[in-house]
C-alpha cells in the first residue's frame, strides 16, 4: 500500500502542472480568478500535493541504494539558501519568460532577476531536488527527487521554447538581450550587470523563508536539517 501510495501522489503531483494547460482549465480559471488568483490556487495546491509526495516517500520501504554522508548533508544546507532565494525573487516578478513570473512590467536594460537567470524557480527546484538526491541514497527518495530533477532540467528548455513561440522571435530577442538561461551566464559574459539593490521585501521573504523551513524540517519531515 505503501507504494501505491507514493505512485498516486507523485502521479497527481505531475499531472496537476500538465493537464490544466492541456485541457484549458488554467485559462479557465485564470479568467474567473484572475492571474494573482489562479497563481494563489495553484501554488497552495501544489505544496499540497509536494508535502504528500514528500510525506509517502517516507512511508514507503527502505530500499538503500548509497550511504548518506557528511558532504552531501553541507551540500543541501548550501543549496537551500540559495534555492529559496531564487524563489523568493523569482515569483511574481517582471519577468516574461518564466511561468511564475509576470507578463508585463519588464524594463530590457534593466531585467532584474531575469538577468540572473530567466527562469529562476526552475533552478531552485533542480537546486531542492539536486542536493536532496545526494543526500537520500534510497529507493523511493531516489525515485522522488530523481524524478523533480529530470522534470526541473527538462522545464527550462521547454519553457523557454513555449514562451520563445508565444512572444516571436524578434520580441524575444529583444528582451532577452540583458538576460541568460545559464545563472550569471550573462553576468560573466558581460550581457547584464546588476543595478540597484536588491528588493528588501524579497529578501526579508527570502530569509523568513529558510528559517521557517530550517525550524520545522524536523518536525514536518522528520529529519534534523544540520549537517
Amino acid at each position: 500500500m505503501a507504494w501505491i501510495e507514493f505512485t498516486l501522489a507523485m502521479a497527481l503531483f505531475m499531472a496537476s502542472h500538465r493537464i490544466p494547460a492541456a485541457l484549458g482549465i488554467k485559462a479557465a480559471l485564470t479568467r474567473t480568478l484572475g492571474a494573482r488568483g489562479y497563481t494563489a490556487v495553484f501554488s497552495l495546491l501544489s505544496l499540497a500535493l509536494l508535502w504528500w509526495v514528500i510525506a509517502a516517500a517516507g512511508r514507503a520501504p527502505v530500499v538503500p541504494l548509497w550511504p548518506q554522508t557528511q558532504a552531501a548533508r553541507w551540500g543541501v544546507n548550501l543549496a537551500m539558501p540559495l534555492a529559496i532565494a531564487l524563489s523568493a525573487f523569482g515569483i511574481a516578478a517582471p519577468n516574461p519568460f518564466a511561468f511564475e513570473g509576470r507578463a508585463q512590467g519588464l524594463d530590457p536594460s534593466r531585467p532584474g532577476i531575469a538577468g540572473l537567470t530567466r527562469q529562476p524557480l526552475l533552478w531552485a527546484l533542480l537546486l531542492w531536488s539536486g542536493a536532496h538526491l545526494w543526500a537520500n541514497g534510497e529507493l523511493a527518495h531516489v525515485l522522488l527527487f530523481g524524478s523533480f530533477a529530470l522534470f526541473s532540467a527538462a522545464g527550462l528548455r521547454l519553457v523557454e521554447a513555449r514562451r520563445r513561440r508565444a512572444m516571436g522571435p524578434q520580441a524575444w530577442e529583444t528582451a532577452a538581450a540583458h538576460t541568460g538561461l545559464v545563472p550569471f551566464g550573462a553576468l560573466l559574459t558581460g550581457r547584464w550587470r546588476p543595478r540597484g539593490s536588491p528588493s528588501l521585501p524579497r529578501l526579508a521573504i527570502a530569509l523568513a523563508a529558510w528559517a521557517v523551513v530550517w525550524s520545522t524540517h524536523a518536525t514536518v519531515i522528520g529529519v534534523y536539517p544540520a549537517p
